[in-house]
């Protein structure tokens, strides 16, 4: 262990600690944990210490002066504002991950009328594939286009194998073979990689200034992407050909295909779609939370079904608008001392109050079926 003393460490943090008392009772260990009217560790992103938060800003290598080389992780005091801003944008950029799994959900639904609950490992998948390549090539750009190419391939090849022989099966046996297809994702996946936690450093830009609050400019980042493409995704349905083929099968599939719509083309396309966004969904994921295991996508899988669910499954407005919902409800409650440890049951529990007031979502509709 390597012991420094809380003096030693004030005078090594004074040039990075600006704007507030950080009062040290002590330094032990290589994860370098320290107490300050509190306590903090090398895990957390966010930490409360005497009512005041602190943000990692950047780490420092300790060397031999004290013995072992170990890393020591610097944090610098935040106002209750700056909290609230980047309690706000996190949440805007973890719902805009959320929507990006939420439209693979409620794409596939409105158009071949099935849940496809194989769609969070997916992004498991794309996790993998970004920390190989990533492991191979040194740099993230190529993983990620890498990642876009084999979850389309997988998920074309999961609608071609699992789905399409049971296209006039019971939703019961569509069901039970999304859920088999997500355990053998994962089991594959534990086969490969293990079982334990694999850590993966993507982009780090650092933090930018604005109107006095650092923010981190990954998650502007994050949000940005975010949001084009969803835009695009709009724009592509309602103003391509292709688009306008996808909402005439989800409208009625039979009428589309006496129109000359190719149906089972079109389901394709779908799957790829959902597939490669949910590639992008994993990179603005790991860039979040750098850590991947085998059962990375099953949260965030069912966090975004239900932010499909709550904006209305079928309709791709509704999809962003619950995924953006959801995830700036679980930032806020998480930011609340009281509420976190209920921050699932705060989320499910707002679900359940959407569907008694209107059971088809916030932008659902009805549909009528003759009988």
């Amino acid at each position: 262990d390597v012991n420094i003393t809380a003096s030693e460490l004030t005078n090594l943090l004074k040039p990075v600690l600006t704007g507030g008392e950080f009062k040290y009772s002590g330094v032990t260990g290589k994860n370098m944990t320290w107490d300050a009217e509190g306590s903090c560790n090398k895990d957390a992103n966010i930490v409360t210490l005497d009512r005041y938060f602190f943000r990692m800003i950047r780490q420092i290598r300790l060397d031999s002066r004290w013995g072992p080389t170990c890393i020591c992780y610097i944090w610098e005091p935040r106002s209750s504002k700056g909290v609230f801003m980047n309690t706000l944008i996190n949440g805007l950029c973890l719902g805009g991950i959320y929507a990006l799994i939420a439209l693979g959900y409620t794409m596939v639904y409105g158009i071949a009328k099935m849940l496809n609950f194989a769609h969070g490992d997916i992004i498991m998948v794309g996790a993998y594939t970004i920390f190989s390549t990533l492991a191979l090539m040194g740099h993230p750009i190529p993983a990620l286009i890498v990642a876009i190419v084999v979850c389309t391939v997988l998920g074309l090849l999961t609608e071609r194998v699992a789905y399409r022989p049971l296209r006039g099966a019971s939703p019961l046996a569509v069901l039970i073979t999304a859920i088999g297809v997500s355990y053998l994702l994962q089991s594959i996946a534990q086969l490969i990689y293990g079982s334990r936690s694999q850590s993966i450093s993507l982009f780090n830009f650092g933090s930018v200034d604005i109107f006095n609050v650092s923010i981190n400019i990954s998650s502007l980042l994050t949000l940005g992407l975010c949001v084009i493409i969803m835009t695009a995704l709009t724009l592509f349905v309602r103003k391509t050909k292709v688009g306008c083929a996808m909402l005439a099968v989800s409208e009625d599939r039979g009428a589309a295909k006496l129109m000359g719509i190719n149906v089972n083309g079109i389901i394709t396309l779908t799957f790829a779609i959902g597939s490669a966004l949910a590639a992008f969904a994993s990179t603005f994921y790991l860039i979040q939370i750098p850590s991947i295991t085998p059962t990375l996508g099953s949260m965030p899988g069912i966090k975004a079904f239900t932010a499909a669910v709550i904006g209305g499954i079928g309709s791709i407005p509704g999809a962003m608008i619950g995924g953006i919902l959801l995830g700036v409800i679980e930032k806020l409650a998480l930011s609340v001392p009281v509420l976190a440890p209920y921050t699932t049951a705060i989320e499910f529990g707002l679900l359940i109050v959407i569907l008694l007031v209107k059971p088809t979502g916030l932008l659902g509709k009805k549909r009528r079926e003759k009988v």
